[in-house]
């Protein structure tokens, strides 16, 4: 664990699949070696981890799953929860991709690029505001977990209150949008879509030269 975690980091280790490895690291994490954090970050965190630690590893990997593998709602990718597995998708994925490259980063391939404990490692890492810029541009989808996750009574609502904090508010049509999607859920598959996203933005091409790599825990 490095000497000083960003919240966002932290946020983003807290919201991957837990595994036994990761959880005995931040069993031994001190809230002192989080920062910069704003005290609402700093208190809304120690909460949560008061909750999650003392959870057993299954317990914990079944609320996990409960809360982001069953409900396309709370999907942990973001441009899924405005386009749904549509055209558009693929072209908003492209964007992040092309994102990650131009600040000279590029993921593991594991996962897509709007994977959200991905894009919060990238707001982190990017040498200037082109990350937190990122983050910024899909906030509408964050809202929509966050409500999915609160309108469950999810414990897991407290770490997208963590992402908020700070972020600029949403403007009247962004508010309309997210109510409409919130009731309505993820926009339906297009017709005759093929493939939902463009090879671009899929996990690394044979021949392609190494980028610096995020995704990783070091």
């Amino acid at each position: 664990m490095p000497e000083r975690i960003h919240p966002l980091k932290l946020v983003s280790l807290l919201l991957q699949y837990p595994e036994s490895n990761a959880v005995e690291e931040l069993s031994g994490l001190n809230l002192n070696e989080v920062g910069p954090a704003s005290p609402f970050q700093r208190e809304a965190l120690a909460g949560f981890l008061e909750w999650y630690l003392p959870q057993g590893l299954d317990q914990l990997q079944q609320s996990y799953v409960d809360n982001f593998d069953f409900d396309r709602r709370s999907s942990l990718h973001l441009t899924y929860q405005l386009h749904g597995d549509s055209r558009q998708r693929g072209l908003a994925l492209l964007k992040i991709k092309n994102a990650y490259r131009k600040a000279g980063m590029d993921p593991d391939g594991t996962e897509l690029p709007d994977y959200l404990p991905l894009m919060l490692e990238f707001a982190v890492l990017a040498p200037d505001s082109s990350g937190t810029e990122l983050l910024d541009r899909h906030r509408e989808s964050i809202e929509l977990i966050r409500a999915g996750l609160d309108r469950n009574g999810s414990p897991w609502t407290v770490l997208f209150d963590v992402i908020r904090d700070g972020m600029p508010g949403l403007t009247r049509r962004q508010l309309n949008r997210v109510r409409r999607l919130a009731e309505e859920g993820p926009p339906s598959e297009e017709v005759g879509m093929e493939p939902f996203a463009p090879p671009e933005v899929m996990p690394n091409q044979p021949g392609e030269t190494p980028l610096p790599l995020i995704g990783g825990r070091s």
